[in-house]
């Protein structure tokens, strides 16, 4: 298992306490008393302890003492569990970001607010190596297992189009040829 960064700033006696429990703890223990060194990229990775409230660390969990160990491992344990849920919700997708979390599809300042299907319907597409016809997705995205008639991909993908046209003006995203859908080799990462 990969042990996780844990920086505390300021906080010595803690410092002595974690460090004496660090072989059974799943934390990297670093102790740092300079701001200056703190603000260092090379912590960007780190989840810092501190006790005073500071927006400034990327990852920080304010600590305010007296506070029972165990309830303090578990913080930092929440801690790095919502960073790393943070971290997996942002996929690339060639010069697009999608937050998974938040649904928005994003590309320098523009952003776009996306429905759960469309984010779906995106990540489908994403994860899959050649064209998804429409059966695959009725499968995939919506769960239809018979084989009734419906437009609902091609309504889908239709209104996905003209929404990423609008506020990307880029008309080509998902493109579809004989086989299926997938996503544009100038979007996606190839």
């Amino acid at each position: 298992m990969i042990k996780q960064n844990l920086a505390i700033y300021s906080i010595p006696i803690l410092h002595e306490i974690l460090k004496e429990l660090e072989n059974d703890l799943n934390f990297n223990i670093t102790y740092i008393s300079d701001k200056k060194k703190l603000e260092n990229k090379i912590f960007s990775n780190f989840l810092v302890i501190t006790e005073k409230k500071n927006s400034k660390f990327k990852n920080h969990l304010q600590i305010i003492f007296p506070m029972k160990i165990s309830k303090l491992i578990e913080k930092i344990n929440i801690q790095f569990i919502k960073s790393k849920s943070k971290e997996n919700s942002r996929i690339s997708i060639g010069k697009y970001t999608l937050n998974v979390n938040s649904r928005e599809l994003m590309m320098n300042s523009n952003s776009l607010n996306l429905t759960e299907k469309e984010v779906n319907l995106i990540l489908c597409l994403q994860n899959s190596v050649k064209p998804i016809n429409i059966k695959n997705l009725q499968l995939k995205v919506w769960g239809y297992r018979n084989s009734l008639e419906t437009h609902t991909v091609e309504t889908h993908v239709h209104r996905l189009r003209k929404k990423i046209l609008s506020t990307f003006n880029f008309n080509d995203f998902i493109k579809s040829d004989k086989d299926g859908y997938y996503l544009n080799k100038l979007s996606k990462n190839v």
